[in-house]
C-alpha cells in the first residue's frame, strides 16, 4: 500500500488555507523559521478519505473480529459511553478552572462525576477511599507502592521488600522496585500461591504482598484468607491487582477479604478502550488507615452540596498526575457503571467466567491445558507435544490471524511453556466462542499432519511472517527502500 507521500500529486489540494494578515514566522526566533517550506504531500480530501479508511481495515480491532487476549480484557465499547465523554459541558471544560476563584459554579457537574465514580469504586470493592489520579494499570500500582511505603515510613517501620508472586502481573515488581523496594518472588504451587513459600519468604522486612486474584493462570488464589492472616501477622499491607477484577464484579468486594490496596484498570473492567484505544486510568482504593497519604487534589463535597478541589492533606504522597488524570476515561467508567446497576455488573463476572469456561471445556480435547479446573475470567493453554510437528504458541497466534482473529496473548505468564492466554471477555456471544474454537481446532489438527503450514502463517495477509527483531529495529517507513 503506497504512503501519503507517494500519492502525491503535485497542485492537488484538499483545502484552501487563507495567508495570514502578518506573518506568523517574525514572532518565532531567526533559529527557529523554516527556509523552505514544509514538504507535505499534496492530495485531494477524497484522496485522504480513501487512504485513511483502507489503514482502517488492516487493523484488527474489537469492533470488527474477535479479541481473546487474555489478562487484557479488551471488550466491546458501548457507544453510548463515547457519546457521554463527548458531552460539550464535559469537553469545554478547561483543566484549571476547578481553581480559579469564582468560576468554581462552571465545574461543579464535573467534580460531581469524579466524586460519585470515587463513591461508587468504594462501594464495588469495599475500600475506604479512592484517588483517579492514576493514568494507567502500572501508574496505579506505583502509586499504591508509594502509599505503602509512605504509610510504613509515617510509622516508623523499616521494611524494605515486597513479595511478587511469579503468577503476578509482570509489571508488579517493576512498580514495587520503583517505589524503593526489593523485590522477592515465590514460586507458585498447582496454579496458585503456596502458603509454605509465602510463609518461609515473610519476616519484619516485607512491606507488602502484591496479588493478583484470580491470577494470570485465571485460577482464584483458594489460600485468600491464610495469606491475609499471615500478611498481616507481620505488620505487612496486601495489595490487589486489579487487572482481573471482571472475573469477580458483585461477586467479592476485595475490602472485605482484607486486601488493604487496589488498582482498577477502568480500561479494562468498565468498558473504556484499551491500548492503542485508550488512554487508560488506574484508580486506586485503600482502607482507612491508608486514607491520609492518598494524592491530592482530592474532591471534596461541602455541607452545601457544592464540590470542591481540597488540598489540605499533609501527609499526602503529593501529585501523581496532571491536573486530576484522564477524566474521560472517568465519564466512560461511570456511564457504565450508572447504566448497568449493580445486577448489571453481576452479570459481566458470570457471563466472563461462563465464557471462559466454555472454550476451555471446548478445546481441551485439542490443546494442553496444564491447569484443567474451573477457572475465572481466562485460562492458560500449553502448545506442546510431540505430535505438533514442532509447531510453537508463535504459530498458532499467526495462523489465527489467517483466520480472521487476532491472536491471544502468547508465552505469557512465563510460568507456562509456549502458552496461549486465552480471555474471551463477557461481550461475545456464543456463536462468536464457537467459530472461534472451531477455528483454533482446525489450526492444530493441521499441525499435527501439515505442521509447516502452520509455521508459515500468515499467508492471505498484507504482510506475511517476519524476522520480528528486524521489523522493531530495522524498520522501512519509505516506499523507495
Amino acid at each position: 500500500m503506497k504512503t501519503m507521500f507517494a500519492q502525491s500529486t503535485p497542485g492537488r489540494r484538499g483545502v484552501c488555507i487563507s495567508k495570514p494578515d502578518c506573518c506568523t514566522a517574525d514572532f518565532l526566533p531567526e533559529g527557529m523559521r523554516r527556509s523552505t517550506p514544509a514538504n507535505l504531500p499534496e492530495l485531494g480530501e477524497l484522496d485522504v478519505v480513501r487512504h485513511f479508511t483502507r489503514l482502517s481495515h488492516l487493523n484488527y480491532g474489537v469492533d470488527s473480529t474477535f479479541y481473546p487476549l487474555g489478562s487484557c480484557t479488551m471488550k466491546y465499547n458501548p457507544k453510548f459511553m463515547e457519546q457521554a465523554a463527548t458531552l460539550p459541558g464535559f469537553t469545554r471544560l478547561h483543566p484549571l478552572m476547578a481553581q480559579l476563584k469564582g468560576a468554581g459554579h462552571f465545574t461543579q457537574g464535573a467534580l460531581e462525576v469524579m466524586h460519585e465514580l470515587e463513591n461508587l469504586l468504594c462501594e464495588t470493592t469495599g475500600m475506604a477511599a479512592y484517588t483517579l489520579h492514576p493514568m494507567a494499570g502500572a501508574h496505579g500500582e506505583l502509586t499504591g507502592a508509594m502509599l505503602i511505603a509512605a504509610y510504613h515510613a509515617d510509622k516508623g517501620n523499616q521494611k524494605s521488600k515486597v513479595i511478587v508472586p511469579d503468577s503476578a502481573h509482570g509489571t508488579n515488581p517493576a512498580s514495587a522496585h520503583l517505589a524503593g523496594f526489593d523485590i522477592v518472588s515465590i514460586e507458585s504451587k498447582d496454579g496458585m500461591v503456596d502458603p509454605e513459600a509465602l510463609r518461609e519468604a515473610l519476616d519484619d522486612d516485607v512491606a507488602a504482598v502484591m496479588l493478583t486474584c484470580p491470577n494470570t493462570l485465571g485460577l482464584f488464589e483458594q489460600h485468600l484468607p491464610e495469606i491475609v492472616e499471615m500478611v498481616h501477622g507481620v505488620d505487612a499491607l496486601l495489595y490487589y491487582d486489579g487487572a482481573n477484577m471482571n472475573a469477580i464484579l458483585g461477586k467479592m468486594r476485595v475490602g472485605d477479604a482484607g486486601f488493604d490496596v487496589v488498582h482498577l484498570n477502568l480500561h479494562k473492567t468498565f468498558g473504556t478502550p484499551h491500548g492503542g484505544g485508550g488512554p487508560g486510568s488506574g484508580p486506586v482504593g485503600v482502607c482507612e488507615r491508608l486514607r491520609p497519604f492518598l494524592p491530592v487534589s482530592r474532591v471534596k463535597k461541602l455541607e452545601d452540596g457544592r464540590f470542591v478541589l481540597d488540598y489540605d492533606h499533609p501527609k499526602s504522597i503529593g501529585y501523581m498526575a496532571p491536573f486530576y488524570g484522564n477524566f474521560g476515561v472517568y465519564l466512560k467508567a461511570y456511564s457504565y457503571i450508572v447504566r448497568l446497576g449493580r445486577k448489571g455488573l453481576i452479570r459481566v463476572s458470570e457471563n466472563a467466567v461462563l465464557a471462559a469456561n466454555y472454550l476451555r471445556k471446548r478445546l481441551e480435547k485439542d490443546l494442553h491445558v496444564p491447569h484443567n479446573r474451573i477457572c475465572m475470567h481466562e485460562f492458560v493453554a500449553s502448545v506442546t507435544g510431540d505430535d505438533l510437528g514442532g509447531v510453537r504458541a508463535l504459530d498458532v497466534g499467526k495462523a489465527l490471524l489467517d483466520k480472521g482473529y487476532h491472536a491471544p496473548t502468547v508465552y505469557f505468564p512465563l510460568i507456562v511453556p509456549e502458552c496461549l492466554m486465552i480471555e474471551p471477555t463477557e461481550t461475545e456471544a456464543k456463536s462468536t466462542l464457537d467459530d472461534f474454537a472451531d477455528a483454533l481446532i482446525d489450526i492444530l489438527r493441521t499441525a499435527r499432519t501439515d505442521p509447516d503450514a502452520v509455521k508459515a502463517a500468515p499467508t492471505t495477509l498484507p504482510v506475511s511472517r517476519l524476522d520480528e527483531t528486524k521489523a522493531a529495529r530495522q524498520m522501512v517507513l519509505t516506499d523507495d527502500a
